[in-house]
Order: C-alpha cells, then sequence, then structure tokens
C-alpha cells in the first residue's frame, strides 16, 4: 500500500563526505556525471514480477533506460533527469518498493539466491528475510545506520556468509542459525530479532563514543569486546543464545543455466539493457531474485524441464551469459567514464575490448577508473586501475603482491600474463 505523499525535496544532490552518509538512495539522488543516480534497495534481491516491471518502466521514462545491478543485489538508475525524484518516489511507492521512507537507505540485505529452490541449504531464509525487513522499518534505532551497513542471511550453504557483511545469521544444520559478531547460536524464530540486536547494538556503542561509524569495523573494537557487547544486549532483549562455533564451509554463487527450480544467469558488468530486463520480467513468474555477483535467478515453479530450457535460451539469446566457460563470469568494473567525473578512463569499453585475456587470467579482473576502486570484489583478484598519465596498473596480492605497468589497453594481455605466471 502507498505510503504518504512524498516531499517534493527528494532530488539529487551533489555526495559530499563533510555532510555524514552520502550513500545515494530511492529518495536521495547522486548527481553523477551522466545524471541522477538512484540506488533502489532490493532486500534479499527479491522482486516480484510487477515491481521488476515498475523498475524497468521507471529507467525508460526518467533514466538512460538500462538497469545496474550492485554487488549486494541492489538495483541502480542511471541518468536520471532533473528534477525527477517525486516522480520517481510515486512510482517505487506505487510498486511497494519504499515501505518506509525512513528506512530506505538501510535496507541492505542479502540472502542466499538458491534458498528454497535448489534442495540444499539447511532451511529456507525467506521467512527470516520477510521478518528482518519488517522489523528494521519498524525500528526506530535503525533509522541510524548508515547505507552501507549490511546484513546477510545465508541459508547455511556458505555463499553469502563470505561476503564480509557487518550482521549475518547462518542456518546450522540442527534447525537453529548462528549470528555474528557474537558467534552464538539462537532458535531459528529469533533470527531476524537477533540480527537487528546486532545492529542496534553497534548503533548504541558508536553514540556512546561519539564515533562516526558506518560500519562495524569503523567502531576498532576486538573481536571478542563486540561479540560480549552483542550478547549483553541479547540477553536485554530477552533472546535466548549460547556459544558456537563458527561454520566453516563456504560456497560460490549459483552455477548458470537450469539449476533445481529455477534458472540462473549472469549480467556482463551488472548492466541489463531495456531489452534484457523486459526479456527477465517475461520469463519471471511470479517473482525473479538478483545476486550479489550481478546474476538474477529466476524460479520456474510448474514448469517442465523443456519450457525451462526454452526459457534459457531466449535468455542467452539477449545477451545473458548462461555459459560457465563465458569470460564475463571473470570481469568486473566499475562505472568508469562517461558516468563518473572521478574515472580516468572508460573502463567498462576497455574492459570488453580485452575480454579474450580475462578468459586466459588464472584470477578474476576488476577494472576501476581510479584509485577509489569502487565496488572491488573480496578475494584474490586483479586490480586493473587506470593512471592518472593515462594507461593502467595491474596488481595482485596473492600469493606474492606484484605491480605492473600496462601504457595502452593493448598491453593488458602481456602485463596480465606476467602478472599471474
Amino acid at each position: 500500500m502507498p505510503t504518504a505523499a512524498f516531499p517534493p525535496s527528494s532530488q539529487a544532490t551533489p555526495a559530499s563526505g563533510d555532510r555524514g552518509d552520502a550513500c545515494p538512495g530511492s529518495l536521495r539522488l547522486h548527481a553523477a556525471d551522466d545524471g541522477a543516480l538512484a540506488r533502489i534497495r532490493v532486500p534479499g534481491g527479491v522482486l516480484t514480477t510487477c515491481q521488476a516491471q515498475a523498475l524497468g518502466h521507471a529507467a525508460r521514462r526518467l533514466g538512460d533506460g538500462d538497469l545496474h545491478l550492485t554487488s549486494r543485489g541492489n538495483v541502480q538508475l542511471r541518468g536520471l533527469r532533473g528534477g525527477c525524484g517525486a516522480e520517481l518516489a510515486e512510482i517505487l511507492d506505487a510498486a511497494g518498493l519504499l515501505p518506509s521512507r525512513e528506512h530506505e537507505r538501510v535496507r541492505n540485505i542479502v540472502a542466499s539466491p538458491m534458498s528454497g529452490l535448489d534442495g540444499r541449504g539447511s532451511q529456507d531464509v525467506r521467512p527470516w528475510l520477510t521478518a528482518l525487513d519488517a522489523a528494521l522499518c519498524a525500528s526506530r534505532a535503525a533509522m541510524g545506520l548508515s547505507g552501507r551497513f549490511l546484513f546477510a542471511l545465508d541459508d547455511g550453504r556458505g555463499d553469502v556468509a563470505g561476503l564480509g557483511a557487518d550482521v549475518t545469521v547462518r542456518a546450522i544444520a540442527d534447525g537453529g542459525a548462528w549470528l555474528a559478531p557474537g558467534s552464538v547460536r539462537v532458535a531459528s524464530h529469533d533470527a531476524s530479532r537477533a540480527a537487528l540486536a546486532a545492529a542496534e547494538a553497534f548503533l548504541e556503542v558508536a553514540r556512546s563514543r561519539g564515533a562516526r561509524a558506518w560500519r562495524m569495523s569503523d567502531l576498532a573494537l576486538s573481536e571478542g569486546e563486540m561479540a560480549q557487547l552483542i550478547r549483553d544486549r541479547l540477553t536485554a532483549e530477552s533472546i535466548g543464545h549460547e556459544d558456537h562455533p563458527a561454520p566453516d564451509d563456504v560456497a560460490d554463487g549459483p552455477p548458470l543455466g537450469v539449476v533445481g527450480g529455477a534458472l540462473s544467469v549472469h549480467v556482463p558488468l551488472g548492466r541489463l539493457s531495456a531489452r534484457q530486463w523486459q526479456e527477465l520480467t517475461d520469463v519471471s513468474d511470479p517473482e525473479l531474485r538478483l545476486t550479489p555477483w550481478r546474476g538474477v535467478v529466476v524460479p520456474t515453479p510448474g514448469t517442465t524441464t523443456a519450457q525451462a530450457a526454452e526459457s534459457l535460451a531466449r535468455l542467452g539469446a539477449a545477451g545473458l551469459v548462461t555459459d560457465l566457460a563465458s569470460p564475463w563470469l571473470r570481469v568486473g568494473a566499475c562505472i568508469g567514464r562517461p558516468g563518473c567525473a572521478k574515472a580516468l578512463a572508460d573502463v567498462r569499453a576497455d574492459a570488453a575490448r580485452t575480454l579474450d585475456a580475462a578468459g586466459r587470467a588464472d584470477l578474476p579482473l576488476y577494472w576501476s577508473g581510479c584509485e577509489r576502486r569502487c565496488g572491488h570484489p573480496r578475494g584474490d583478484h586483479v586490480d586493473v586501475v587506470a593512471a592518472p598519465g593515462g594507461g593502467y596498473q595491474l596488481s595482485v596480492t596473492s600469493p606474492t603482491p606484484r605491480t605492473l605497468s600496462a601504457g595502452v589497453p593493448s598491453q593488458i594481455r602481456a602485463a596480465l600474463a606476467a602478472i599471474t605466471s
């Protein structure tokens, strides 16, 4: 149900580090070089087909027509025309994508995208996701979270547990849930309450110390100190808990193709054209799920194997990646030029020109237009960073730190072979 009318001040504003948390949202747009940018939070990456259609409509009507996936399973609209903030908010609100104006930037939740679809995992985390989002939007304290604070809900397979979230809840084999920080077991029905309690404990500590802390790591507390603070908060909230070792198994994101009861595709550089988004919404019913690895999972309830294969082929024909051998699975990039004023190169175009090199490299590549390396992944990879004087600098940190320069994009292939050999 739509919320109250939105104020006309929902317009693009320049990002500034001295005005607090400047993360863009649906109501606070960011002024980029290619127009205004909106970041729409999509908890768990879950969109109904109708919501996906509304996002596509907003992108075509108000922006450049494309939809950009983030590493948190959210959506960005770019190239938005000036003064469209109120109209965008109305479109999103009518689609149920703005359940709370005060909390819209803090609804950062990643969840195992295949949960409940492929028979893996210890339990389906969708009830946790629904409950946590509702609890966040009902918490006045949670309004103080930054747009960078991240929750992860892992169904036990270990896919999103390794994404460096501030608060992680992971299903365990005995039917309970493991919470971090804190490293404790809580009952499954308390999982979402415990996650919110951990976030509110973080806010309370930050406030008491007068610290500008966007994320857990900004508090500079030891692991033991933070764990005790969260355990104390759980006790105060009457949430039963007990010590439990951290699960140590991890998993990658969803494989591509027809997987269990779903289709899984990868989006090159996370950018979906209007046609690709339309194809996804056409084959989705009743929902689709955006992944933190810039992919899309489309549940296929009641679909035959032949129908699923036909839909997958349709998505592949639209330019989405369905082949595990594709080098696009090993390449990521920031927006670069012309969208970002700080970028020194059109990194996406250069990444596409040297795509064959990525397929032969030992490590995945991430292209950045400047030293900020916005959106760079966790784990071992090759950083390809545009240099102030032109060209690129390539660096790896594992197994041995190395740095090489490539004067022009055509030299990337040779530099990449040398740095990963």
